[in-house]
């Protein structure tokens, strides 16, 4: 296989010379360009990405930090990322939380693998790093995005959808059916997020006359596992409500599944919202009705800010992103608001 050596001998010129040919960065006469073109040519020579990295000063990659490789919410971001770098000859290093110790001694070791591997910028998602951690990683690597989270030391490298009203939204949509009588399950007290939209969630009905204090509220960790059990726990505290608010769709998809299982018929007898809008709402059964968080909107924005950052392009950058409900199958009137419509 032929090296960029070679090219330069049998061009007649410099290692130099044949790497900025290869790079395009510098000035090299055009009929020196030629000769080395000619070269690599007759050669077949293509350059490995290891060659490209040393010959250009960078890796070409964006590293990116996950803290579980698995479910609805993390691939589509992964996706995403992946199919816009390959589009500009980039790729992506993903690692995720593993190993020993806690999931912030985790993260911190997963996001400075990706820094010891040389990735030109960093895209991080994690609930368990504090400010301290944030500061310290991005004086190793300054081209560094957070998304889902803001950093008051870092707001610029920061891109998320205001999870505070995605609550407020859900809170709203569900008492414009008449609903009085709340559940919530909730994601971990440990994620920022989750409490946003949990709050979001509360004030709202605290702000039309629901007494906050009467809502039962069950702590579970985003899963379908954990969304069953804790619909078991729901039935059996006995707690009278007529709708149920998850912090997530893949929870909800769990409540879903031992709803059926247990006879609780959605939305006839109770009401079920989902949050994020992921895949898993449209393929449930019934169809979730979800609040939509556009992940797709936010992390293509984050990106493009980091590779403005790391490659000095000047790609579009938002940082409004709004939020909706996306309306399926199970949300309906309160029992009790139907049974007033019809005179029962």
């Amino acid at each position: 296989m032929a090296t960029i050596k070679d090219v330069a001998r049998l061009a007649g010129v410099g290692l130099g010379t044949a790497s900025r040919v290869v790079t395009g960065k510098g000035s090299v006469s055009p009929a020196t360009a030629e000769r080395v073109r000619k070269a690599i040519k007759q050669l077949g020579f293509r350059p490995s990405h290891a060659a490209r990295s040393l010959l250009s000063g960078s890796s070409q990659t964006i590293g990116v930090y996950i803290p579980v490789l698995k479910g609805t919410f993390y691939t589509p971001i992964l996706q995403t990322i992946d199919m816009e770098l390959r589009s500009s000859g980039r790729h992506m290093v993903v690692a995720f939380g593993c190993g020993l110790g806690d999931e912030r001694r985790q993260a911190v070791e997963g996001v400075e693998f990706l820094i010891d591997r040389g990735c030109d910028g960093l895209i991080v998602m994690s609930n368990q790093l504090n400010d301290g951690d944030i500061v310290s990683l991005s004086r190793k690597q300054p081209n560094l995005v957070v998304l889902n989270r803001s950093f008051e030391s870092i707001r610029d490298h920061c891109f998320s959808a205001d999870h505070t009203l995605g609550g407020t939204l859900a809170a709203q949509a569900l008492l414009k059916f008449g609903h009085c009588e709340f559940a919530i399950i909730s994601g971990p007290a440990t994620s920022p997020d989750n409490v946003a939209r949990i709050n979001g969630f509360l004030a709202e009905l605290a702000k039309r006359g629901i007494n906050p204090n009467k809502v039962l509220i069950l702590q579970s960790d985003f899963s379908p596992e954990g969304g069953w059990a804790s619909a078991e726990a729901l039935l059996a505290s006995k707690h009278k409500f007529t709708a149920l608010f998850c912090a997530n769709d893949e929870m909800a998809v769990g409540v879903l599944s031992h709803f059926q299982q247990a006879g609780i018929s959605v939305p006839e007898q109770v009401s079920v919202l989902g949050y994020d809008d992921t895949q898993s709402a449209e393929y449930s059964a019934p169809r979730l009705t979800s609040v939509h968080i556009p992940l797709r909107e936010v992390t293509l924005n984050g990106l493009y800010w980091l590779l403005n950052q790391c490659y000095n392009s000047s790609l579009k950058v938002e940082r409004e992103f709004p939020i909706s409900i996306t309306w399926r199958a199970t949300v309906a009137k309160a029992p009790m608001a139907k049974a007033k419509r019809s005179g029962k």
